[in-house]
Formats: structure tokens, sequence, C-alpha cells
């Protein structure tokens, strides 16, 4: 660190404000001058750990994107800004080749050094996102009485990127009345029945947290006392900013910034009793629609590009900076075992928290050990976006 002198008091000849501003100015621009610059090309040699991951275990989620991509047409844009900017043309030809590769990680990684070339994007955060599994009941009782509501018809949902290119992949929601777009009804208002009696439940389930961490995830699985299990996926969203009710938590002393994370909110939420977790819960003004997915059980939700996740190599991103069915190169760390996670992922989601280029949503699968790991991780990561050539 480059040390100030101290401005000189009374009448010396100290250094005066100009000259400390000066100086100021000067070493702020030494040092955006020595910054890196992003997005910038750099060489697979440059991605930690490449060279020790099983590229093959990430092609099954590419070949699922390809397929995605393979019904759109050729100018399609899948996203990304001025610099990481593809469309649909743009992939086509490392997925004609991925059709034909032999099997191993050896002609994986060959494939994707010829066909794809590395960006740097920066040093972002990693988290990560799960398939929460619930209990629930097709019809209301006095223990499943929180209901998960199917997407209300007059929920109107725009692209403003169609309206203003600027503002690609960012989205409006709310509510047509006399010829204007009005804002929908928040959490707070659903919660306290504003959909109430309208034929919009699609499940009942035991407990209102569940529900609450349920619409942050986007999907889910409900285990039902009727017997079977319902696959729900993301069916609309009432407009509301998503407002990461943690940071209520932080701002009252009650949880360490380092410590928040979902399990230690929830573990919160049942020592504070019902009617404090529902506080909290309201301070998200944000509300998720559902609808039924009819997929087998050894498949993943249903993300953003119309693909299957696939459990440790399907990330969310800002489309509007990173194209959708695009590999990236995530470094990271596992919270579960404080070791590196370097690995291979697809971009085939996105998420209302997700925004900047080097932010990145990792889907850690469903069951306990998902649910433990995505709730831990948020950490320091470097991510490297694999362009088409």
């Amino acid at each position: 660190m480059i040390p100030f002198p101290s401005p000189a008091s009374g009448g010396g000849s100290g250094w005066g404000c100009d000259k400390m501003r000066s100086l100021s100015l000067l070493v702020l621009a030494l040092l955006a001058a020595c910054a890196p610059t992003y997005p910038r090309d750099v060489a697979f040699t440059d991605l930690p750990g490449w060279a020790a991951d099983r590229h093959a275990e990430a092609l099954p989620a590419l070949r699922v994107s390809c397929t995605a991509i393979a019904a759109l047409p050729p100018d399609r844009e899948l996203g990304g800004a001025e610099a990481t900017r593809a469309n649909a043309d743009a992939l086509r030809p490392a997925c004609a080749e991925l059709a034909t590769l032999p099997p191993g990680d050896d002609a994986a990684r060959a494939f994707l050094e010829r066909r794809f070339r590395p960006v740097a994007l920066g040093q972002g955060i990693l988290t990560g996102y799960f398939e929460p599994e619930l209990r629930g009941s097709a019809t209301r009782t006095d223990r499943f009485a929180t209901p998960l509501h199917a997407r209300p018809p007059e929920l109107v949902e725009a692209d403003l990127g169609t309206f203003v290119p600027d503002l690609r992949g960012r989205r409006v929601a709310g509510q047509v009345r006399d010829g204007r777009l009005h804002p929908f009804a928040d959490r707070a208002a659903i919660t306290a029945g504003a959909l109430a009696g309208r034929g919009l439940e699609l499940v009942w389930v035991d407990d209102p947290a569940d529900a609450f961490f349920l619409h942050i995830q986007g999907s889910g699985r409900v285990t039902l006392t009727e017997g079977g299990v319902l696959r729900l996926g993301y069916g609309g969203w009432n407009g509301h900013p998503y407002f990461a009710v943690g940071r209520v938590l932080v701002e009252d002393g009650i949880l360490p910034r380092e410590q928040v994370s979902m399990q230690a909110i929830r573990a919160w939420m049942d020592t504070a009793g019902p009617e404090a977790a529902a506080a909290l819960m309201a301070r998200n003004p944000s509300y998720i629609f559902f609808r039924r997915l009819d997929l087998p059980p050894e498949a993943g939700p249903i993300g953003t590009q119309g693909a299957p996740l696939t459990p440790m190599r399907s990330i969310a991103v800002d489309r509007t900076l990173v194209p959708l069915g695009l590999p990236v190169w995530v470094s990271g760390r596992d919270p579960l075992t404080d070791q590196p996670l370097r690995r291979l992922t697809i971009a085939q989601d996105t998420g209302g928290a997700i925004r900047g280029p080097a932010r990145a949503d990792l889907f850690t699968g469903w069951g306990p050990e998902a649910a433990a790991r995505a709730g831990r991780l948020r950490d320091p990561a470097a991510l490297f976006l694999l362009m088409p050539r």
C-alpha cells in the first residue's frame, strides 16, 4: 500500500487538499491500469484444475442443451453481452461433433479444447441450489394448510429486451388493468389470502418454511399422503424483487454475516416460532408460482433453457451476460469437504438473485447431501466461459 503524507496543520508548507486529491486520483488510475479487464481471452492452461476434471461427466448436460438449441431458429440469441454474445447457430458445429464423440475423458477434453475458447469472466460468487423434498396432500387439512399455487391467468410477464435491446434478459411481471401494467400482489398479500378460493392450489404442504425455501429453489418434489410424488417446476413470478431474508438477521445482530446459510435461517425460524418466521418470510415480496412436471425420478428439474438439470454440472447464470447452453469452467470451494471445487458446468438456468458476469448458482441435486451443500455454498469463485470457436 502506498502511504499518504498527512496534511500539514497551521501555515506551514504541507500537503493541501488539492494535492492530496491529485495523488489519490493518480493512485486509483495506476491501480485501474494494473487490474485485469473482463471478459478477456485466456488459455486452457490458465483454468485452475482444468486437466484434472472428468470432462466426460459434463457432456450429457451439454447434449441436452444441444437438443434444446436444435429446436431454435439459427439466429436466436442465447444471451450474453457484446463480448460474450452467441446465437443458436454458433453452437451447432460443436453439437454435431458431440453426437459422434467417442467416450472417455481424453476425447472429451480434446473436443472442448478444439471447439471452444476460454474467456475469463472474473472473480465472483458461487452459490448453490437444490431440489427440495416436501410432504404434501392433494386436499387441505389441519396439518397440510400451506398452498403451492399455479400461475394465475391474469399474470403477465415480459422480457424488456423485446422493447429495449439494452434491457435484454430483464423481465417485468404484473397485472393489466385499464390498459396499464400494475404490480401484482406481493408475498404478504398472497399469504394472507389474495388468491384464496380460485382453485389455484396445486398441493398443500405441511410447513410454511419448506414452502418458502421451495420458492427460492424454484422446483421440488412433494411426497403425497395419497401416494406418489408430485414434481413441480417454475411456472411464473409475481414481479416483485427478490430480497434475501438473511440480511435482516445480520442487520439485527442475530447472525454473523459469515454464518448465514439456509440451515442457519431455518434453525432461527424454528426457534423464533411461527409468527416471527412468518414476519421474516414476508420481508421477501417475491413469490413463485409452479406447474406440474411429468418427469422420471432420476431426472433433474427443468431449467430456463428447457433442459433437465444435471447435479453438480448445471448452473444458473445471468443470461444478459452469459449465454444459455454454453460450458462454463468454475473454480471455487466445496463447503462440505473444504476442498477445491473445480469442474466443467453448463449454463442452463437463471435466477432472480443471479446478477453479474462472474456470478453462478450451482445445481447440487436432491436429497440431504445436496441440501447441505447448497445451503452452505456461498464462496468466492473464478468463472471462465467457453465460447464457440
